[in-house]
């Protein structure tokens, strides 16, 4: 079996160094603690090894020193007492996952199972976290390979089929088995959260385990996968090295090019105020700025400059014109200036394309052109690409899904995700007011890639985002009062912290609108205030 990330975990436990911390943590009156202890021991769990079960206090600052260090999480805080149990599936003989669950001590009867981010092989602590403290018996997984890395697929697909699909579903089949055998009953609803990747790995839960969930919330989803490797790389040969006449400066794009979008697009939502409700409405160009004779080369663009920044605010295409992935959408460039326009490649498609697509570690991001593009597309590893419109197996089993993406997005293009939701209406015919039933889209301005940004961001997608466990304000427990309730989320109102900062307090909130509504000033009144805004059509 090959080595993982735990091997040297589970020496320090014969040792008898962790045992002894154990000894020294007070035991819980109902026995919850020593339930724990034992249930390593009596899990029967088909092609797994159970590394072991330790019983965490609440606030409990859980040191991880076993997890990778590309992962950048040394240590988690542990809100509530939970039972934490580790283990190892092999999901073929030269592959397999490492997961946890954390069962907690407060159990409301629900299951949730969280995500991963990149082409990353962590474990989403943060997440298991969030979940455990609010009940939930949550499991999460690596992804089948540890680090952040795509490397790992060299040479072994079985690996690049646990990212596809496998390690998701097989960490919530394992993790609804741990789940029955540790509180002796099932389950009674289960859940999904998840962005990025993880918004992808929901809707790959959605199209080929739609029995998996009762309720998928999936935030800035990295669906059209094998498209969006290709869109987020062909920034490169665009911008250019940094010495490259083509490259603009990090400074002209949070400063000129920004402040420019804003003069053109700001007033689309009837309020300037630097955040842009339906970027999807700014027809932004750059020509504007071109230099004339005279002009300081800080406040204006050369003609190539300018033919760069309209190039990243295009779509991709193929060489005959067909659409590969939406334009990056405008108001993201101060933060994607320093992440994929900044004259370097963009390693997650370097790595997807060379360990992934092309088995070659010489593959040279430069090079990238549309045969790649088509290349990809068509290869296409275990249907990573996650583009299946026909959602009826999730409707008809009264599942139900929350989508959302924010609208400062400097990773993955906010304008592909109603562009998805056109697709799931085209191919089940179905309007919008149908698909309500099931399926409902969330664009969320002011935020970026899965969180934080200049607006109203804090809507309850992770530990550090939410201002309320009340539905209204928080997706998740919308999700749930949705499923167990039957009251479907209208608008997810968000927060804007002041200065980005909870413990400073509440700056104003918005009700984010559901598709194909957008959010618009009513034009007097405070515009911090809610009530002053609506959704239109």
């Amino acid at each position: 079996m090959m080595f993982t990330m735990w091997s040297h975990l589970l020496l320090f436990n014969a040792g008898g160094a962790l045992a002894s911390a154990l000894q020294r943590r007070p035991m819980s009156t109902d026995g919850f603690d020593s339930k724990c202890a034992s249930v390593a021991s009596q899990l029967q769990i088909e092609h797994a090894t159970v590394y072991f079960s330790e019983y965490i206090t609440a606030g409990t600052n859980l040191s991880l020193p076993d997890n990778n260090v590309t992962c950048a999480i040394p240590n988690q805080v542990v809100p509530k007492d939970i039972c934490r149990l580790a283990l190892y599936v092999a999901t073929s003989n030269r592959s397999g996952i490492n997961m946890e669950a954390w069962l907690p001590s407060n159990w409301t009867g629900r299951f949730l199972s969280t995500g991963n981010g990149g082409l990353g092989g962590c474990i989403q602590y943060e997440d298991l976290a969030y979940g455990s403290s609010l009940g939930f018996a949550t499991v999460g997984a690596n992804n089948g390979h540890n680090g952040t890395s795509g490397g790992a697929f060299n040479g072994n697909s079985d690996i690049l089929e646990d990212f596809a699909y496998r390690s998701i579903h097989t960490g919530v089949v394992v993790g609804k088995q741990i789940t029955q055998n540790f509180y002796g009953s099932a389950h009674k609803k289960s859940y999904y959260l998840g962005c990025s990747t993880g918004g992808r790995q929901g809707f790959k839960s959605a199209q080929d385990f739609p029995e998996d969930f009762d309720g998928i919330v999936a935030g800035a989803p990295a669906i059209a996968f094998d498209n969006l490797t290709s869109y987020s790389g062909h920034f490169y040969p665009i911008v250019g090295t940094a010495n490259s006449s083509t490259f603009v400066p990090t400074n002209l794009w949070s400063t000129l090019i920004h402040s420019d979008i804003m003069k053109q697009c700001d007033m689309l939502d009837n309020y300037a105020d630097g955040i842009l409700e339906n970027p999807s409405m700014c027809n932004y160009t750059a020509s504007g700025l071109l230099c004339g004779s005279s002009s300081n080369s800080s406040d204006c663009l050369t003609q190539e400059q300018v033919n760069t920044v309209n190039q990243v605010f295009s779509p991709t295409l193929t060489s005959d014109g067909s659409l590969v992935y939406p334009r990056m959408q405008p108001g993201s460039e101060a933060l994607a200036s320093l992440i994929i326009y900044n004259g370097a490649p963009w390693v997650y498609t370097t790595e997807f394309f060379r360990y992934a697509i092309y088995n070659d570690s010489t593959w040279d991001p430069a090079t990238m052109n549309s045969t790649d593009y088509e290349n990809a597309a068509r290869i296409n590893p275990f249907n990573i690409q996650t583009w299946k419109g026909d959602l009826s197996a999730v409707q008809n089993r009264g599942a139900k899904i929350l989508h959302w993406h924010g609208q400062m997005d400097s990773i993955i293009s906010s304008e592909n995700s109603p562009r998805y939701y056109e697709h799931v209406s085209e191919t089940m015919g179905k309007s919008p007011e149908e698909l309500d039933d099931f399926y409902r889209f969330f664009r969320v301005s002011g935020t970026e890639h899965c969180g934080m940004g200049d607006g109203a961001s804090s809507i309850g997608q992770d530990i550090s985002s939410y201002a309320s466990l009340d539905p209204s304000e928080n997706i998740l427990m919308a999700m749930v009062d949705w499923i167990e309730k039957g009251v479907a989320p209208e608008t997810v109102t968000g927060t804007r912290f002041k200065n980005g900062t909870q413990s400073l307090g509440v700056e104003y909130k918005r009700a984010h609108c559901r598709y194909p509504r957008s959010n618009r000033y009513k034009g007097q009144g405070d515009p911090n205030s809610v009530e002053n805004w609506e959704c239109v059509e």
